[in-house]
């Protein structure tokens, strides 16, 4: 419909019609002063458009902590999620590039304990991978080359470090403290503020006296450098979770002399499907035909992908105290153990646990591990370092050992609090409120922490396989939520105390029936033989399908206008006022065949 002229041969008026446009025949912003009436209450009805946003929010900004998988994940998922939208999409990393905890941990034998058919994004399957199991560095290039080809660099910007996140209630954002290497810092204002770091991801030394004052050289498996000759070296290396048992594995065969330390016991497993992996659990290479059939049938490509998803989703069932899946893998564990450590009996009986079971912590694949623990040129040592000299290490019985070259396979801090101080609601901060136990609500989301979101925050079932499938469904869960806030004019969202309590109370009761909770330390019970357990209480599956859809109910939203439904403002739709705007998509797509016409015809005669 063009300009409307009123007709001059027409009483001014006609029916309830004030002189004036048609709000129908002009261009948006519709506008009459009649119309800024407010309710007994104050409530005015806003003048724009649905799905315009906010204009103090215009653009309606996102910042997203973290290039690793949950960063590029989250930025391909936000192509779709937030079409049509006016969103800033910012993402900040403290490394030199994508990739994360690939970028930065190329220890020797580092590798994912998951096969390569399932880590992987489920939107981008690769038919390329070289072996069964992938090294750092192939699954480092794999995600660089996912992000360079859907374009996500252009979101990202490197070398930059959050050194806090505050909220501001007056103004419903986040105010977010950067810093680059050269020192410079600033704040950067957003409306939404996703933290996508992982969940190992602020490494540590250990606590051993003189660590610093050795000479020859020392590294930290999270910050090796790759590639380093350890041929004909002595070489000590320092933990027994996954990053040391796969060092250790591979630095036996060049290196002249090996010193470790088993200081307690531990399960040492084959991969994760390992009845699809080669013998004994072996890492095996793909062959070139193998790839070659996959890339040409890519539907071949996804049944050997579902094959082996098929296998680790039914792993939760050895998490299960007393089921008859945990305890087979009990006898066949200890078994496998035994066997390989029969040269040395001692070790044995230090490192094969007799008091919880193989579930108790994520499992530790160890190929080649105990084999190099009985080697001829290892030392195993069965109490703590007790020191760190020029020359190497001393013992706790006072003996001094010379080396070349130490690796701390110690880990990294596992409170799940931020490496940078988070303040919410009312000068809350995030570090005191997880000092004793990390609550959240469904590992999405914070107390306290409107408008703050988690992909692999505490109880998330990390411990059952590939994370990248739930990284998937947080996304875009978290996706829906920051839709909902731009399109109805959300001030803020954040967790009902009552639904994250609900939620505590529901794990708590449920966790003990786990292994979980058996008497061992492991990452997701903050380090801690006794500590909290922050898992989610059930499958992976289960997790996936509660997150499809948000439970919009176990949140406190705060509106804009103080009204749910000031989101409607003018009560018309924006494509009504484009020029070639689609009004009738409900039409569009999803059609089936008409009814059969002899039956219509049939009913309608009366036949």
């Amino acid at each position: 419909m063009g300009e409307y002229t009123p007709d001059s041969t027409l009483p001014p008026t006609l029916g309830s019609n004030n002189p004036g446009p048609h709000p129908a025949s002009i261009a948006h912003p519709i506008h009459h002063p009649e119309w800024d009436q407010p309710s007994a209450s104050g409530y005015r009805v806003s003048n724009h458009v649905i799905g315009e946003p906010v204009p103090r929010r215009d653009p309606f900004k996102v910042l997203i902590i973290g290039a690793g998988a949950s960063g590029i994940d989250f930025l391909h998922h936000a192509a779709t999620a937030l079409s049509g939208l006016n969103v800033e999409l910012r993402c900040v990393d403290k490394n030199s590039d994508v990739g994360g905890t690939w970028l930065e941990n190329r220890y020797p034998g580092c590798a994912c304990d998951v096969p390569s058919a399932s880590y992987q994004f489920p939107w981008r399957p690769n038919p390329y991978w070289s072996r069964y199991y992938s090294g750092a560095r192939e699954i480092w290039a794999y995600m660089k080359a996912v992000a360079l080809d859907e374009g996500l660099t252009q979101y990202m910007e490197f070398g930059i470090e959050v050194k806090g996140a505050t909220w501001v209630d007056d103004t419903a954002r986040w105010v977010v403290k950067l810093a680059k290497e050269d020192g410079k810092e600033w704040e950067e204002e957003c409306d939404v503020l996703v933290n996508a770091t992982g969940v190992l991801n602020n490494w540590k030394w250990p606590d051993i006296p003189g660590l610093h004052s050795f000479r020859g050289d020392l590294f930290h498996t999270a910050r090796y450098p790759e590639n380093f000759d350890l041929k004909g070296k002595r070489v000590a290396v320092i933990g027994t979770g996954s990053s040391g048992v796969q060092t250790v594995a591979s630095v036996y065969p060049d290196a002249d002399k090996l010193y470790t330390w088993v200081r307690s016991p531990t399960w040492i497993t084959a991969g994760f499907a390992q009845k699809f992996a080669g013998k004994n659990g072996a890492n095996f290479d793909y062959t070139d035909q193998d790839k070659l059939t996959w890339e040409q049938d890519p539907e071949k490509y996804r049944e050997y992908r579902k094959m082996i998803e098929h296998e680790l989703n039914q792993r939760f069932k050895l998490v299960l105290r007393n089921s008859a899946e945990s305890q087979q893998a009990n006898e066949f564990s200890y078994r496998e153990m035994t066997a390989k450590l029969a040269e040395n009996p001692d070790i044995a009986a230090q490192i094969i646990p007799r008091n919880f079971n193989v579930a108790c912590r994520r499992p530790t694949p160890g190929n080649g591990y105990l084999e190099a623990l009985v080697g001829k040129k290892t030392t195993v040592f069965m109490e703590d370092v007790a020191g760190i000299t020029p020359k190497g290490f001393t013992t706790q019985s006072g003996e001094e050992y010379a080396c070349d070259v130490i690796i701390c396979a110690t880990g990294f801090d596992t409170s799940f609090r931020p490496r940078f101080p988070i303040t919410g609601i009312n000068g809350k901060a995030l570090s005191e409120l997880w000092s004793n136990m990390p609550e959240s609500y469904l590992g999405l989301a914070a107390p306290s922490m409107p408008n703050y979101f988690m992909i692999t925050g505490p109880f998330t079932p990390t411990a059952q396989g590939s994370i990248l499938p739930l990284i998937a469904s947080k996304s875009k869960n978290i996706l829906q939520i920051i839709r909902k806030m731009y399109v109805q004019h959300i001030r803020r969202m954040v967790p009902k105390d009552s639904a994250i309590a609900d939620f505590m109370e529901h794990c708590q009761t449920y966790l003990p029936r786990t292994c979980w909770a058996d008497p061992c330390s492991s990452w997701f019970k903050q380090g801690r033989v006794d500590g909290p357990i922050a898992m989610w209480p059930g499958s992976r599956l289960a997790y996936l399908d509660v997150l499809r859809v948000p439970q919009w109910e176990d949140y406190d939203i705060e509106y804009e206008s103080g009204n749910r439904f000031g989101f409607l403002g003018s009560g018309f739709y924006a494509s009504e006022f484009e020029a070639n705007g689609n009004i009738t998509d409900y039409l569009d797509g999803g059609m089936m065949d008409a009814p059969p016409r002899e039956l219509m015809e049939k009913l309608f005669k009366g036949n």
